[in-house]
C-alpha cells in the first residue's frame, strides 16, 4: 500500500515517497521518512516490510561510505544499483530475504542524472520514471501523458503534485503526506512536502 515515484530529466532526477507508516489496519505513523541518502550525489527510496526496509539501507549505505573511505572515491548511480542488487539477489537465495522495493536515484558527473527501478526480486532496469505499490497503477498514467525530459524544476515538482493528487483522490488507501527531493550537479536538496492540504489548492 505505500508508494514511491521517480522521474529523470535531463539535468535532475525528483523522487518523492509517502511518509505512512502501517501495520495491518492501524496507521502508525504519517512523517516516516523512506528516502535514504547513500552518498552525497544518490538517494534510495525503499518500500516493504519495516524491519527488512531500514535494515536493508542502512546496510547499502553503509557499504558504500565504507567503499569510500577504503577507495577514495564515491560508486556511481549505476555502481551503486548493481551493488544493491546483487546484495538483493544473495540475500533472495538465502533464509534471510529481504522484502523490499527500490528506487535509487543519482547523479553521474559524466552520464548525467540516473534512475533505477529494483523490485524484491532483484530485478534492475534502467528508466526515465517508475513508481512502486498500488499508486502506481495511477501515477503512471499522468506521466506517461505529461512527462518531458526537458522540463525545468517547477515543472517537474507541478508533475509530480499531478501524481500523488491523482494517487491521493484515487487509491481507496489514505496517503496524505509525500516527501519530495531533487538530486543535480549540486547535491540533494529537499522540496517542500506534498500534502493533502496542498493537493487540495491544485486546479484540475
Amino acid at each position: 500500500m505505500e508508494c514511491l515515484i521517480g522521474i529523470k530529466f535531463r539535468d535532475f532526477v525528483m523522487i518523492a515517497a509517502d511518509m505512512t507508516n502501517a501495520h495491518s489496519i492501524m496507521v502508525m505513523k504519517s512523517d516516516e521518512n523512506k528516502l535514504h541518502q547513500l552518498s552525497d550525489k544518490l538517494i534510495m527510496a525503499v518500500s516493504g516490510e519495516s524491519g527488512d526496509t531500514t535494515q536493508f539501507a542502512e546496510y547499502i549505505a553503509k557499504n558504500i561510505q565504507l567503499y569510500k573511505m577504503r577507495n577514495g572515491y564515491e560508486l556511481s548511480p549505476k555502481e551503486a544499483a548493481t551493488f544493491t542488487r546483487r546484495n538483493l539477489a544473495d540475500a533472495l537465495r538465502s533464509r534471510n530475504a529481504y522484502h523490499v522495493n527500490l528506487l535509487l536515484a543519482g547523479f553521474d558527473e559524466f552520464s548525467g542524472p540516473e534512475l533505477y527501478f529494483m523490485d524484491y526480486l532483484a530485478s534492475l532496469t534502467y528508466v526515465n520514471y517508475a513508481a512502486h505499490g498500488y499508486g502506481g497503477y495511477f501515477s503512471l498514467a499522468i506521466m506517461d501523458r505529461h512527462f518531458v525530459e526537458t522540463m525545468n524544476v517547477d515543472e517537474a515538482y507541478e508533475l509530480m503534485e499531478r501524481c500523488v493528487k491523482e494517487v491521493q483522490h484515487r487509491l481507496i488507501v489514505n496517503l496524505p503526506n509525500f516527501k519530495v527531493k531533487i538530486i543535480s550537479k549540486n547535491g540533494i536538496k529537499d522540496m517542500p512536502d506534498i500534502t493533502a492540504e496542498t493537493v487540495k489548492k491544485l486546479v484540475n
